[in-house]
């Protein structure tokens, strides 16, 4: 069994549903889960919001979070996850912002560095986590990857 079919069945068992708010994956994570059967049982909606507009719009992430921290932030990837999960009326939320490369990378985060929200049951949990420059690919691969390992520890 791998990881999303864990994580899909972890989220039947508890009657959970899950949305995502994906930037940097581009809606890996979602098609991922929609790869396992009987992810309509758990899937409510996910949205890939790129550009901090749509973050702003969609997810009710704050002009305000995104100048003091970035978009790629652990406060804006946690608005990210709360407001997808609120919008859904989902148990679990996931916001992932991160800067996959090959450029757009700064001293202070450098491409690789991917910030996290998971929401579950209104709690939030935040990470970042410096994957490097190993390509645009690898680092969304690893994203999605690191997510199912966050949800399988904390389900």
């Amino acid at each position: 069994m791998n990881k999303a079919e864990v994580v899909i069945n972890k989220l039947i068992n508890k009657g959970y549903h899950i949305s995502c708010a994906e930037s940097c994956t581009g809606g890996m994570l979602t098609s991922q889960i929609v790869n396992i059967p009987n992810a309509s049982l758990v899937l409510d909606a996910s949205i890939v919001t790129y550009a901090n507009e749509a973050k702003i719009k969609y997810l009710g992430v704050t002009s305000d979070t995104i100048d003091k921290y970035g978009v790629v932030s652990e406060a804006v990837a946690g608005e990210m996850a709360v407001g997808i999960a609120q919008a859904n009326n989902a148990e679990v939320g996931i916001g992932i912002s991160g800067i996959a490369g090959p450029t757009g990378g700064t001293k202070e985060k450098p491409v690789g560095t991917v910030c996290f929200g998971i929401s579950i049951n209104n709690e939030l949990s935040t990470y970042t986590v410096l994957f490097g420059n190993i390509g645009r690919q690898i680092v969304r691969e690893k994203s999605v990857d690191f997510v199912f390992d966050k949800l399988i520890e904390l389900l």
